[in-house]
């Protein structure tokens, strides 16, 4: 199974946002969608999460999904996770699975709910609102949400980005247990390319609203592909652990 794109197209009255997208996204395996800022990357995963009005095709496992509406297999994350709440934690988790709740809540579903929680650290949160936690830990409340949902796809947009070092990688750790687990499929818009090397199996390098490469990790982080997105001079060599690191240099006028 797979989530194919093709020819993906998505404009704001005269502005051309998106153009001719395509792209393959196999079951089991992270992709990561590199770019700088305004590059597309979170256009693509809200048109791809049936978000925002687009153009093109789209099939998960072949079968074809309908434009215009949010689609029940896939979980999206935005990048903003600022609102707050009066509900508790565990009543956030709990509201992933809003099409599955009725008048009461099985117990089953609310030792999964625990689960979800603990998975990122926050158990000890589940009876604080949304107002009475900091901003990274809301991110992760979120996060586990999304997952809590059990989709058949996961589109993160910087689901790290106001997190510490310990929970950055606690996140893409728990998301490749969850493709290893599940057969699922991510898509995470990164801005940290050393980690984006380093979990992901696929990277989508988007500039000016276009695929520029699209390959493994060592295929498409190289520094012509980084000069042409970022418009840095930048230096990509191997840790003694063998994990690809971006070392950037200097910015280009």
């Amino acid at each position: 199974m797979s989530l194919q794109v093709k020819n993906l197209c998505v404009a704001y009255k005269t502005v051309t946002v998106l153009q001719n997208i395509s792209a393959s996204l196999p079951a089991g395996l992270i992709t990561a969608v590199i770019g700088c800022n305004g590059a597309g990357k979170s256009t693509m995963l809200k048109a791809m999460a049936g978000l925002i009005p687009m153009s093109g095709q789209m099939h998960l496992g072949g079968v074809p999904l309908t434009q215009g509406g949010v689609h029940r297999d896939i979980a999206y994350m935005p990048q903003e996770t600022s609102a707050t709440s009066s509900l508790t934690v565990l009543e956030v988790i709990l509201l992933g699975r809003l099409h599955s709740l009725g008048m009461s809540v099985p117990e089953q579903m609310i030792t999964q709910a625990y689960q979800a929680l603990d998975a990122f650290g926050l158990s000890s949160l589940q009876a604080r609102t949304l107002d009475a936690i900091s901003g990274g830990q809301r991110q992760l409340v979120y996060l586990a949400q999304a997952m809590f949902r059990n989709p058949r796809v996961l589109l993160l947009d910087e689901p790290t980005a106001a997190l510490d070092l310990r929970h950055q990688l606690l996140v893409l750790e728990t998301l490749r247990g969850f493709v290893d687990k599940t057969g699922g499929i991510v898509a995470v818009a990164m801005h940290d390319l050393t980690l984006a090397a380093q979990f992901s199996d696929q990277v989508i390098g988007l500039k000016d609203g276009q695929v520029l490469a699209c390959g493994a990790p060592c295929d498409v982080m190289v520094p012509d592909h980084l000069r042409d997105m970022y418009r840095i001079e930048a230096e990509v060599h191997r840790t003694a652990m063998g994990h690809l690191q971006v070392t950037p240099l200097r910015a280009m006028n």
